[in-house]
């Protein structure tokens, strides 16, 4: 699969994640009061790096979109059947983020996110990370969305008889399945999601799943899987 159409935007998310960064390691170490207001600039900060965020991802989405559609084109040459008709429900509920995107307005003024203290640290690769309650839940839905898709791809190579790979799954690559953009940085979403499609896959591929659990076609995974996987740890 190219991948020429998903480095287009790679600077631009740089950039955003470094601002991340920055304001990780100005409150790394101290304790927080939860009851404690967030201090005006703080939350003007805020602001700011979300709507640079949301640029960059309508852009690095409409990338991806494309991608899908290339993705698609390669199964059907390989005449995988299954995996080709879950990579079009894929590609089309990235269209559809694509819409709700265009479609949204919102108002930092009536979003708590912006005036909640951050309350829990995290670590992606060596770089600790901040968050409250509204970037917990984010990273939550990233690990089971990545789960239930990577247990639908996996289960799509099995019925095609082809050799297991979720590195090679567009769903894999792409890991932007149900990120709405806020919250958190694009790259820390597709690393939680990668984690929860590993799993997924391999659970989907296998038959007898080990991370999750399925009830009536529903793949979901196991809450210490998940709290593993999350490594937060409260602020305190």
């Amino acid at each position: 699969m190219k991948r020429s159409t998903i480095l287009t935007t790679s600077a631009a998310l740089l950039f955003v994640g470094s601002l991340a960064n920055a304001q990780s390691d100005r409150g790394r170490g101290r304790g927080r009061d939860d009851k404690k207001p967030v201090p005006p600039q703080e939350q003007q900060q805020r602001v700011d790096e979300q709507r640079l965020r949301d640029s960059a991802y309508k852009m690095a989405l409409a990338d991806q979109v494309r991608a899908g559609h290339q993705a698609a084109d390669a199964l059907q040459q390989q005449k995988r059947t299954a995996q080709h008709s879950y990579n079009q429900q894929y590609t089309a509920n990235l269209q559809q983020q694509q819409k709700r995107l265009r479609n949204q307005h919102p108002d930092p003024r009536r979003d708590p996110y912006y005036t909640a203290p951050m309350t829990f640290r995290y670590r992606v690769g060596s770089t600790d990370r901040e968050t409250n309650q509204y970037g917990a839940e984010v990273m939550r839905q990233a690990v089971n969305n990545g789960y239930q898709q990577g247990w639908k791809s996996g289960r799509a190579d099995r019925t095609d008889r082809w050799p297991s790979s979720y590195q090679k799954s567009y769903g894999y690559e792409d890991a932007n399945y149900g990120f709405g953009g806020k919250y958190l940085s694009q790259s820390d979403y597709n690393y939680y999601f990668r984690e929860g499609f590993q799993r997924g896959y391999e659970d989907g591929y296998a038959r007898r799943p080990q991370y999750g659990t399925v009830v009536n076609g529903s793949p979901s995974i196991l809450g210490n899987i998940l709290s593993d996987i999350l490594g937060l740890h409260k602020i305190g």
